[in-house]
């Protein structure tokens, strides 16, 4: 199984802090690292500022990027659509997650489930 992190999850992960060092660890043990990250979330999650962005770009550093093509955005807009719910973002993190059958650790959890609802194979672990 594969994970897909959101833009508060990128963020999260990225503490160095014995709590997030055991979740990370157990991610591991379950076969869930490294995780996804679509360009959609860095564009939401970094500023361009180095010191602002440095728990993301721990995290970036640590995952595997997935771009965002056409067959992806026109599903992730589909999501959105059903769903009435989520920002362009959200519905990407989840159509990316049902493109890779994936668990989706995120800190959004209402708006995922929403738009997750409408997809298949998605699953949602809050943080």
């Amino acid at each position: 199984m594969n994970l897909v992190l959101d833009s508060g999850a990128l963020t999260a992960l990225g503490r160095r802090d014995r709590q997030t060092a055991a979740r990370i660890v157990a991610l591991r043990q379950r076969g869930l690292w490294p995780p996804i990250v679509s360009t959609a979330v860095l564009v939401d999650s970094l500023t361009g500022n180095r010191v602002r962005d440095a728990l993301a770009n721990r995290t970036v550093g640590l995952s595997l990027v997935q771009a965002l093509d056409e067959p992806l955005a026109c599903r992730a807009a589909q999501l959105r659509g059903r769903a009435r719910a989520g920002s362009a973002v959200d519905a990407i993190v989840v159509a990316t997650a049902e493109l890779l059958e994936a668990l989706v650790i995120t800190v959004n959890p209402v708006d995922l489930a929403r738009l997750s609802r409408h997809a298949n194979g998605v699953s949602l672990l809050p943080t």
